[in-house]
């Protein structure tokens, strides 16, 4: 056969209301597709906690990925570091990374002298208005993790992802680095949002 049949969820409205259905379908593909690691976007590390309990004692390890120091608030780590510190003890990977897909751009489309956008943040802003916000995110954490060395690029993840706060989508991914953007797939949508 030439084909395989897979099913998605569509949420009526995107948001973290859909977190623990997102946290189920994440978990349930990496099961059915012998998939050990789960990339999860998470700011503050709630949507990471969201996952602990679903994945014990499946041999899945979570690579969370959060807001860089500094994002919100000169200086200041938006994760918890009580948060941080269970993951950790638990053998989860957190990876700190600066946005791929706008980090230094984003200061330079936003300075009054420079202004414009740039090829990054087109990707992003495209990736955001055609599929999902949350997809956007999936893609941005699995590439931050892949340039960290977190996951590797030879096999296939569950991404996670969100609008705004909690999650709302899920995608099988094939990862790449930044600098082979192109040779990232997204191989499966799991869930997402129908309107955005």
């Amino acid at each position: 056969m030439g084909y395989i049949t897979r099913e998605t969820a569509y949420f009526d409205k995107p948001g973290k209301e859909n977190t623990a259905d997102v946290v189920h379908l994440a978990v349930e593909r990496a099961r059915l597709l012998n998939c050990t690691q789960i990339v999860v976007a998470s700011t503050s590390g709630k949507t990471a906690l969201a996952f602990l309990d679903a994945i014990r004692g499946t041999g899945i390890r979570l690579v969370v990925v959060s807001h860089v120091v500094g994002f919100s608030k000169p200086g200041i780590w938006e994760f918890s570091e009580d948060t941080a510190a269970t993951l950790r003890a638990e053998g989860h990977i957190i990876v700190t990374g600066t946005h791929t897909l706008s980090g230094l751009e984003r200061a330079l489309s936003r300075a009054e002298r420079v202004g414009g956008g740039s090829r990054s943040e087109a990707i992003a802003e495209a990736l955001r208005r055609v599929v999902a916000v949350g997809l956007k995110v999936a893609v941005e954490s699995v590439l931050i993790a892949a340039d960290q060395g977190a996951i590797p690029i030879e096999d296939e993840v569950i991404a996670v992802g969100g609008t705004a706060t909690g999650a709302d989508c899920a995608a099988v991914i094939r990862p790449a680095h930044t600098a082979t953007f192109f040779d990232l797939q997204v191989r499966e949508i799991i869930a997402m949002p129908r309107n955005r």
